[in-house]
């Protein structure tokens, strides 16, 4: 189950560099042997201070490596075994598209059914559900619309609440915010309602018809959405390897809750390499396993792009390959499940730690180690620039952000898209850009600055439609007028210039106050600027502190989810204060000089309240 937790954290992000005069690293060769890929990965876990790792590296007739390294519980020194439970997280979203596939095959749904039909108990709010419906297909590919679970429902405790109690916990996370069918955007309650309409055709409790219909079948004898005892189940820890998280027992278990062993794991791999048989006998047809990866409901699926997210399984590329899968994360585990189904070969790891810095490493030993004799996908040639290339020349923004709470960052982080020597450019404000080589139609390929160039079109652009003109590169954004664009920048720049010089002000006008009078309305002036920007830094200083385990801190009702909501309602009460105050104080009581500064900081401040109140983040409660 992919995170949000670290949702608010973007708020406060911040450019960081750091210079060293030291010899960087350089990257380890591929391992050549699976003696030296241990090695590898067993370095890692110590540099990193990660407990333990689950493994298997699989081709299509079997398995080469399974098993299990380090820790699977620090406090115990128990080690981890191919036969550990680890934890796959939104892994797990795929047993709900093969469970919906083996009902469309046995012609008991259809995924284009709408699933108000098939569901009508289940709440979900789409404005547009009299021509555009939610459908099941929408569900599995994140096509709804839908806001992502909320943090409440993510905080919540769920042990031995049924699926159906789960999705009526907090059912107003499942509201539409665009046409269903034409963006995608990653949403945990999706899965969960495909499995419930399972549940319902069935009349089987979901987690059961998984195990007997797919578990047991492909060989995952162990794998079990449910808690299991110590030491059959790792302990999941922070990235300091030592604070173990406690079992998180998810609301919706769909979305993210199978615990499944390096043994299991391999079956399951081995699985799809097999395009859906195992041990000779074909669980689900193969043409199953081709439909889940294959996007089709978004605007650039329809346009012929065939890279993207299909039913719980998605395309992604790594120095010139070109992998199916999905990952994972819970508190305390991340997982990634890769294969290459044209060279009969893929991986499965799942960490026990929140430490993405290993996560990566060993995401790149392993593909490093099975792709090391394999023969890189012919690139194809670059094609010539559309025609008509210029009219999606501009500014955009993202149109298909995660969560709701989210899209007060849309308008800040736009991009610009260019054409420059035959190539499609992408940039923010700074020089850093992504570039673009023409494959055919609208279609592009990714131009690493290092590295193999990409065999494949990952990005569009798209036939503009009644709502404007869109582009897809990582997500869908939509064209803006330059005006609207400049005005943005400028105001942003007056805001950070306003932001700044209260904080470097203050000191000199508090210290000036000791040694000599000052005149009471420029001291109140020069005060309530300063408490909201204060009140600011502190809204962000709490999402940071939050940190990893800001599922239950900001979830629940907490001196941080409500320090959040103090803290934004103190940035517009001090930001009104000023203005009243300003407003109120007499021309001769002031400078003119303070006076102007004092228009120029308040206005910017009433603007930024403005704006977060607009997207809701005034007040914002995360645990409600």
């Amino acid at each position: 189950m992919n995170r949000i937790a670290r949702t608010l954290a973007l708020i406060a992000l911040a450019a960081t560099a750091c210079f060293s005069q030291a010899k960087k690293e350089e990257t380890p060769k591929p391992a050549q042997s699976i003696a030296e890929l241990k090695q590898q990965l067993e370095k890692i876990l110590s540099d990193t201070h990660t407990p333990g790792v689950s493994v298997a590296i699989v081709h299509r007739d079997g398995p080469e490596w399974v098993a299990g390294l380090g820790k699977s519980d620090v406090a115990t020194n128990h080690a981890t075994t191919d036969e550990t439970l680890f934890r796959i997280g939104s892994t797990s979203k795929a047993f709900a598209s093969l469970s919906i596939l083996k009902l469309v095959n046995e012609g008991k749904l259809s995924l284009q059914d709408p699933v108000h039909k098939l569901v009508p108990e289940i709440w979900f709010e789409n404005r547009w559900e009299a021509t555009d419906p939610v459908r099941v297909v929408d569900l599995l590919e994140h096509t709804t619309g839908w806001d992502d679970l909320h943090m409440r429902e993510y905080a919540k405790n769920a042990k031995g609440m049924t699926l159906r109690e789960g999705l009526d916990y907090d059912h107003h996370s499942r509201t539409s915010r665009w046409r269903p069918g034409t963006r995608m955007a990653y949403c945990n309650s999706g899965p969960p309602v495909a499995a419930y309409i399972v549940e319902k055709i069935t009349g089987q409790r979901f987690e059961d018809y998984v195990t007997q219909n797919f578990f047991l079948p492909i060989g995952m004898k162990t794998a079990t959405y449910f808690e299991q005892p110590s030491p059959q189940l790792t302990t999941l820890y922070h990235s300091d390897g030592k604070t173990p998280y406690p079992y998180w027992n998810i609301i919706e278990r769909p979305a993210g809750a199978i615990n499944a062993s390096a043994k299991d794991m391999a079956a399951y791999v081995q699985f799809y390499l097999n395009r859906g048989a195992a041990d000779g006998a074909q669980v689900i047809p193969s043409a199953s396993i081709d439909r889940m990866e294959t996007p089709t409901r978004t605007w650039e699926a329809q346009a012929g792009l065939k890279a993207g997210y299909g039913l719980s399984n998605y395309t992604s590329v790594h120095d010139g390959f070109v992998y199916h899968g999905h990952d994972g994360g819970v508190d305390g585990g991340i997982t990634e499940l890769s294969y290459l189904p044209e060279y009969n070969v893929g991986y499965f790891y799942s960490i026990n730690s929140a430490n993405g810095a290993a996560f990566g490493k060993i995401s790149d030993a392993i593909r490093a180690y099975i792709t090391r004799n394999l023969t890189k996908p012919t690139v194809p040639a670059a094609g010539q620039l559309p025609s008509n290339a210029q009219e999606w020349t501009g500014w955009y923004e993202a149109n298909a952000m995660r969560m709701k709470m989210q899209e007060f960052i849309a308008p800040l982080a736009m991009q610009r898209l260019r054409f420059k020597d035959g190539e499609l450019q992408f940039s923010s404000y700074g020089p850093s850009k992504q570039s673009f080589i023409p494959v055919s139609g609208l279609q592009f390929r990714y131009k690493p600055d290092k590295g193999p160039a990409e065999p494949v079109a990952t990005a569009a652009l798209l036939a503009p439609n009644s709502e404007g003109r869109f582009v897809f590169i990582g997500t869908t954004y939509k064209r803006i007028p330059a005006w609207l664009a400049l005005s943005r920048i400028a105001l942003t720049i007056w805001f950070l210039l306003a932001f700044v010089s209260i904080l470097l002000y203050a000191p000199f006008w508090i210290f000036g106050g000791l040694i000599k009078r000052r005149r009471p309305a420029e001291r109140m002036m020069r005060l309530w600027p300063l408490i909201a920007v204060l009140s600011l830094l502190a809204f962000i200083g709490l999402a940071i502190l939050s940190g990893s385990d800001a599922i239950a801190r900001l979830g629940n009702l907490t001196i941080y989810s409500f320090g959040l909501t103090i803290t934004t309602l103190l940035f517009a009460a001090a930001s009104l204060a000023g203005a009243v105050t300003l407003w109120r104080a007499r021309k001769q009581e002031i400078r003119r000089s303070v006076r102007w500064y004092s228009i120029a900081v308040t206005a910017a401040l009433l603007i930024a309240v403005v704006y977060l109140a607009y997207f809701g983040v005034i007040g914002i409660r995360t645990w409600s």
